[in-house]
């Protein structure tokens, strides 16, 4: 289960720690590799934690009036940093092992504490989760099975509070290289915003399913049903194409990871807030109220 967005995290980091070492002498990179070895070998889930909750929009994290709407470092000791805030949207983070902490936005030298990226387990002293609602969690807990999948333990998001949650050194990947922030966010989105061809999977599911019920109403042949399962396996490859063009394009960076191209990657993300809900509308149409 969401594995995308730790995959994200790594890949991301393992180019950007190589280039911080490279400027300033530290050693972020080894530290990641380490941590990746770990991860690795105990098959572990990582979720990202970027999205803090900002406030003031027109404001840098330094010029908050609330501290806390950004991540920061409040305190350290000769074993670590303790860092308090918040990130938001975190979907999956319940579900995962480890959260890796990272700015979400363009840093100044005034937000050098806001510089901090990090390996924290999710169950560390110092955190607490606000569970966020989804539409339809109460039919899960319903009698019955005509969910399926894991109807006990599927997808859900949640605010994470932090109060003085502790990063021991080995596990910080920045700490005060600001000049570094926006690199690192450009990478990662570059990196997720490819990874939605997961909703491709989805989409092949929806298709197969439109499908099967035109074939149960006996009109599989009626131009316009073909019609409309033809432009939903349009719609839904046109997402894959991107995303798989995005990994062709990459380019090797110095750390020895590829990065895929960041252009071809946001227009796979425009493709994902558009065609799944169109496919989903055609879906209605060919199966009539009762999907609805």
């Amino acid at each position: 289960f969401q594995r995308c967005v730790g995959m994200d995290a790594l890949n991301s980091l393992h180019s950007t720690t190589f280039e911080i070492d490279e400027k300033h002498g530290t050693e972020y990179h080894k530290k990641l590799l380490g941590f990746i070895k770990m991860v690795q070998h105990e098959n572990l889930v990582i979720g990202g934690a970027m999205t803090d909750v900002k406030g003031d929009r027109s404001k840098g994290p330094a010029e908050q009036e609330d501290p806390d709407l950004f991540l920061r470092i409040v305190d350290r000791d000769d074993k670590g940093v303790y860092i308090s805030g918040a990130k938001a949207h975190q979907t999956g983070c319940i579900n995962s092992h480890w959260m890796i902490v990272m700015p979400a936005i363009r840093l100044t030298e005034a937000d050098k504490d806001y510089a901090v990226v990090g390996a924290i387990p999710v169950d560390a002293p110092g955190i607490t989760y606000i569970y966020g609602r989804q539409s339809c969690d109460t039919r899960s807990m319903e009698p019955g099975d005509m969910d399926q999948g894991n109807s006990q333990f599927s997808g859900q998001e949640a605010m994470v509070i932090f109060d003085r949650a502790f990063i021991p050194n080995e596990l910080i990947f920045m700490d005060g290289e600001y000049e570094f922030a926006s690199m690192l966010i450009e990478r990662f989105t570059c990196y997720h915003r490819r990874s939605y061809v997961c909703k491709t999977g989805v989409g092949d599911v929806l298709i197969g399913a439109a499908a099967s019920i035109a074939d149960y109403n006996g009109v599989p042949n009626v131009s316009h049903i073909k019609d409309k399962l033809v432009e939903m396996t349009h719609l839904n490859e046109s997402i894959y194409g991107t995303g798989i063009a995005s990994s062709y394009q990459s380019q090797k960076m110095k750390s020895g990871v590829w990065q895929n191209d960041e252009m071809l990657a946001n227009v796979c993300k425009h493709n994902v807030t558009r065609f799944p809900y169109q496919i989903g509308r055609f879906a209605q149409d060919i199966a009539g109220g009762l999907m609805v």
